[in-house]
């Protein structure tokens, strides 16, 4: 039960992330690497803010607008500098990494004891006697969920609509009179803003920073698009964002069933960047294998 509460909490927040990494992957077909910067960074404020004694809920929305800023950041260079998309989110990553020391002041900072989202008072009350070991993963798929929605919300409206429309035929776009570079940039500080409340999000439940937690982070997005958008494609019901949720919480449970059985194969906790690698490519194959089926239907 330990393990599936595990899987479910991290598979969530990994989802908020994940909804961020769909928008460039998906919609703006825009490389972006800045998202192994900023999802540390909405970790980092957090830890900050926290240890300063803010309230955990600002934390949300610093995170988010810290996100968004590294986000318009990539934007602008991209846009405006003329940067191809790949470099532009290489420069910012690389630029984040010391921004996010700026910011704690040291590379690991512990929240125990701190009061945090799912630790306080309130989340006390809410979730007391039975539901206390659920406390942790109610809040977050309330968080998750209503950052879904919204998102949903989004997508239907005006801006959003413009937001897909660059990413299927930004010429169409322009002949509207519309900037296209202004959407890119709008898009890219919103991918951000999500990966960087996930980062926020993860912090507060492993209840701690670490300058290296973002290694990786867009390997694990991609994944969860990947797997959420190409495996639970049958499934009409869904929308896309829920696929991609769903696509996070199944890749972490695969993580987890590999860490489970390392030994077996006489691999150690510090393979498991590896180990996370190979699956990765194992379900890039698999989704070009369902397509090269499709096609040849």
């Amino acid at each position: 039960m330990a393990l599936i509460l595990s899987v479910l909490e991290q598979g969530l927040i990994y989802g908020v992330m994940a909804l961020g990494v769909y928008i460039t992957y998906k919609i703006l077909d825009f490389p972006d690497l800045t998202v192994d910067g900023s999802f540390p960074m909405g970790a980092a404020i957090a830890a900050v803010m926290i240890s300063s004694g803010a309230h955990p809920l600002l934390t949300l929305f610093a995170s988010f607008g810290a996100g968004a800023l590294a986000g318009t950041a990539t934007g602008l260079i991209h846009v405006k500098c003329r940067v191809r998309d790949l470099l532009s989110g290489i420069i910012m990553m690389t630029a984040l990494y010391t921004v996010n020391l700026r910011i704690t002041g040291k590379a690991n900072v512990p929240l125990y004891h701190k009061v945090t989202i799912f630790e306080n008072q309130m989340a006390g009350r809410l979730f007391g006697g039975a539901l206390a070991p659920y406390g942790t993963l109610l809040l977050i798929a309330t968080i998750a969920f209503g950052v879904k929605y919204l998102l949903d919300w989004y997508l239907g409206t005006h801006s959003g609509y413009l937001l897909r429309a660059v990413g299927d035929n930004n010429v169409f776009v322009t002949s509207m009179g519309v900037d296209k570079g202004m959407v890119k940039i709008v898009g890219l500080a919103i991918s951000n803003g999500l990966v960087s409340l996930g980062g926020c999000l993860f912090a507060q439940q492993q209840r701690f920073f670490d300058s290296s937690m973002g290694t990786g982070t867009v390997v694990i997005g991609l994944a969860s698009v990947i797997i959420g958008t190409s495996l639970l494609k049958k499934a009409t019901l869904l929308r896309v964002t829920t696929s991609v949720m769903a696509g996070s919480v199944l890749y972490k449970a695969c993580v987890a069933l590999a860490l489970r059985y390392m030994k077996v194969v006489n691999l150690q906790s510090k393979d498991l960047k590896l180990v996370t690698s190979v699956l990765f490519l194992f379900i890039l194959l698999a989704a070009q294998e369902r397509k090269k089926v499709k096609a040849n239907a």
